[in-house]
C-alpha cells in the first residue's frame, strides 16, 4: 500500500494535476499553499507557472485563470489569518513550557506591527514562509484592514506575476514544455535564495 500511495504521489506533478482536476484543483492547491498550515508542501509556484503555459497551449483560458487563482490565493490568506487570530489569544493564556515561550509571540506581535506589510507581500514569493506568514499575522494580532490590503496586492501580484510569466514564455519560445522540469527546478530554487541567504547570514553571525 505504501508503494501504491508514493506512485500516486510521484504522478501528481503539476501539469498532472492541472489535466485532471482543471480549475478547481488550481484553486484548491492555491488556496491549500496559502494559508492553511499542512498546505506548505504543495507546489504553488511551479503549479500558477504550469497553468501559464497550459493557457499558452489553450487548454485554459488565461482570462478565467488568472482571477480564480488571484481568488484563491486571498482567500487562502484570509483563511490562515482568521486561524491564527482565533487561536493567539488562547495560546496567550497558556503557561511557559519547554516548547513555548509566552515571550516569542509577544515579539511576533511587535515584528508584525513594524513589518507586517513587507512581511505579507515578501512571503508571497517564498514557499513555506508563504503558508505561515498569514497564520503568523493572525497570532501577532496584525490590524486586519492593513493584513487584508496587502494579502489584495500580494496575492494579485503572485498569482498573476507567476502564471503570466508562464503564459508569456508559453507563446514565444516553441516546445517550451520539453523544458519544464527544469524550469520548475529554477523557479524554486529563486524562490527559496532568499531564506537560504538569510540563514547562511545567521550561521556566520
Amino acid at each position: 500500500m505504501h508503494t501504491a500511495l508514493m506512485s500516486w504521489l510521484s504522478e501528481l506533478d503539476p501539469a498532472t494535476i492541472i489535466a485532471t482536476f482543471g480549475y478547481l484543483g488550481l484553486f484548491a492547491i492555491v488556496f491549500a499553499e496559502s494559508g492553511l498550515f499542512f498546505g506548505f508542501f504543495l507546489p504553488g509556484d511551479s503549479m500558477l507557472f504550469t497553468a501559464g503555459l497550459f493557457a499558452a497551449k489553450g487548454t485554459l483560458d488565461i482570462y478565467l485563470l488568472v482571477p480564480i487563482l488571484a481568488v484563491a490565493a486571498i482567500l487562502g490568506d484570509q483563511c490562515g489569518y482568521w486561524f491564527g487570530n482565533k487561536v493567539g489569544p488562547r495560546i496567550f493564556t497558556r503557561e511557559d513550557s519547554l516548547l513555548f515561550k509566552k515571550k516569542y509571540l509577544i515579539e511576533t506581535q511587535h515584528y508584525f506591527e513594524k513589518y507586517g506589510a513587507y512581511t505579507v507581500i515578501a512571503a508571497r514569493f517564498i514557499p513555506i514562509v508563504r503558508t505561515f506568514t498569514p497564520i503568523l499575522a493572525g497570532v501577532g494580532r496584525m490590524r486586519y484592514a492593513q493584513f487584508l490590503r496587502f494579502n489584495i496586492i500580494s496575492g494579485i501580484l503572485w498569482s498573476a506575476g507567476v502564471t503570466l510569466l508562464g503564459y508569456l514564455l508559453g507563446t514565444i519560445v516553441p516546445n517550451i514544455d520539453k523544458y519544464l522540469l527544469p524550469i520548475i527546478l529554477g523557479i524554486l530554487a529563486v524562490s527559496v535564495a532568499p531564506v537560504a541567504w538569510q540563514w547562511l547570514r545567521s550561521r556566520r553571525t
